[in-house]
């Protein structure tokens, strides 16, 4: 059992026969009335986004998800094929299933293939990769504002911001999970 109040993004947990993970949580404390968890919640079964309130302590039974490591192989335009590592077996899944969480994963990387009771609902990319700038504006000598950033294209067509020092061809480090540069390698 999990409390609202130990709530944290990426949980998963039953409610009323769904399987939720919070996407954002906000706890409020007002000044008049019982303190609330304010939740957005996402069906990983449907996709469908729910906003609601807990007290902090409602319990609700913790879903077990499996991660399992799969590599991506292709996309052929409708199907994006994934390999089990251990097995060889291919599992093809649809661009709804995925959604944008392969923006910056090339092919033969390995990700982690999210399912409840067999169902897949999700992919997990790395934490961090590694990946070539294939366009972007070249800096200017003595432009070094601080903190000043442009627009970025990576290899797998995925747009970022970066800093004015990086150049095409360079690689980056990105973490994945905010879309956000690292550092150049």
């Amino acid at each position: 059992m999990i409390s609202a109040g130990d709530f944290k993004n990426g949980i998963t947990f039953e409610l009323d026969g769904q399987i939720y993970q919070v996407v954002e949580f906000q706890h409020v404390k007002p000044g008049k009335g019982a303190a609330f968890v304010r939740t957005k919640l996402k069906n990983i079964i449907t996709g469908a986004t729910i906003e609601k309130s807990f007290s902090p302590t409602d319990k609700m039974p913790k879903a077990h998800i499996e991660r399992k490591d799969m590599q991506y192989l292709y996309n052929d335009g409708e199907l994006y094929y994934f390999m089990d590592t251990e097995t060889y077996e291919q599992l093809p899944l649809g661009k709804d299933t995925i959604g944008d969480s392969l923006k910056f994963v090339k092919e033969n990387m390995v990700v982690k293939v999210l399912s409840h009771k067999g169902n897949v609902f999700g992919i997990e990319p790395p934490t961090f990769v590694e990946l070539v700038v294939t366009d972007t504006e070249p800096g200017f000598k003595g432009d070094t504002a601080t903190g000043a950033t442009k627009p970025a294209t990576v290899e797998t067509g995925a747009q970022i911001k970066v800093p004015l020092f990086v150049n095409k061809g360079d690689v980056i480090r990105i973490d994945t999970r905010t879309g956000e540069y690292m550092e150049r390698i």
